[in-house]
């Protein structure tokens, strides 16, 4: 729980050492939480303060993480479109732009989060007592839309979690990608972690990362120009699906993380797509799910949303 402080101390054994001080495992903190407070000076190694998440750890060393008490969201009343609910789920059509949850750096307003609280209130399951993170078993990144499922019961939350470990959630993609792929349908594989160099990124590598798989379909293609894919996640690693396009040379129209390489050489017309629509094309269109308390299967559709339906159509005039 982070509602209220706490300290603890740990010391690395033959199994940690070599790695970066963020990689290490220290109880239960994910990477990204032991990073925000490893730079907020909130960490110490031997007694003595670390800002580095890229420290080497030796063996035999002590680390020591006081964990400090994270600001709750407020509740705000945002508007949230709401495909499904009942007593234990909730489904909702993410609107690109907002974000899932507060990031465990510190406050953040106008998420899914702050929504979800005015809406519910105490209600939400609070599996995990991440601070802010109520009720949210997966992730849709700021710029993508779609469909999200959120748990209101800790029993969903349990179920809804062991669904998407054991790669028992159908979720299907609609992306638009520069180019065509040489062939039609098929799958990307290959391990997907962060990037080595810019840490706001992920990439495919050769060493390290998580296995990602991803199943593709071409839908339908504008000349050369550019194409819609259909994407279905057999794992649901970060950014999955754009990096996995974008190691085939077909970045999502809109990526400016994952793009950037590629803009210098897009013909005119492209480069004013990219000023016409500045976000990813990317849209959660499909979640098939067991219902975690009669078990009974749950399928959810998204159209299109308004901005990538006028993508297509500005592709097909051009």
């Amino acid at each position: 729980m982070e509602d209220t402080p706490f300290t603890f101390k740990v010391h690395i054994e033959l199994g940690q050492a070599g790695l970066r001080l963020d990689q290490c495992r220290l109880s239960g903190l994910s990477r990204s939480r032991l990073k925000a407070l490893i730079m907020q000076g909130h960490v110490k190694i031997d007694n003595v303060t670390v800002n580095d998440p890229a420290a080497r750890m030796r063996r035999g060393q002590e680390v020591r993480v006081a964990v400090p008490v994270l600001p709750k969201p407020e509740p705000q009343g945002l508007p949230l479109n709401i495909v499904y609910e009942d007593m234990d789920l909730v489904v909702i059509d993410k609107s690109p732009g907002m974000i899932v949850h507060p990031p465990t750096a510190g406050t953040q307003e106008a998420t899914i989060v702050n929504a979800l609280l005015a809406r519910y209130g105490v209600r939400l399951s609070k599996v995990g007592g991440v601070v802010g993170r109520s009720g949210i078993v997966h992730r849709l990144d700021k710029n993508t839309s779609g469909l999200l499922v959120v748990a209101k019961t800790d029993r969903a939350h349990h179920s809804l979690t062991a669904q998407f470990a054991d790669h028992q959630v159908d979720r299907i993609y609609k992306a638009v990608v520069w180019g065509v792929p040489q062939t039609l349908s098929g799958v990307i594989t290959g391990h997907v972690g962060r990037h080595p160099t810019n840490r706001k990124k992920m990439a495919m590598l050769q060493k390290g990362g998580k296995a990602a798989l991803t199943y593709f379909k071409v839908v339908k293609t504008f000349c050369s120009t550019a194409s819609i894919i259909e994407c279905c996640l057999a794992t649901g690693r970060t950014h999955q699906i754009r990096v996995h396009m974008t190691s085939m040379g077909h970045p999502l129209i809109g990526d400016l993380l994952y793009s950037s390489g590629h803009s210098m050489q897009l013909p005119q017309m492209k480069r004013l797509a990219r000023k016409l629509f500045p976000r990813q094309a990317l849209h959660a269109c499909f979640l098939r799910l067991d219902h975690p308390r009669t078990g009974n299967k749950l399928c959810f559709e998204s159209k299109l949303p308004f901005d990538i339906k006028e993508l297509i159509n500005f592709l097909e005039l051009n």
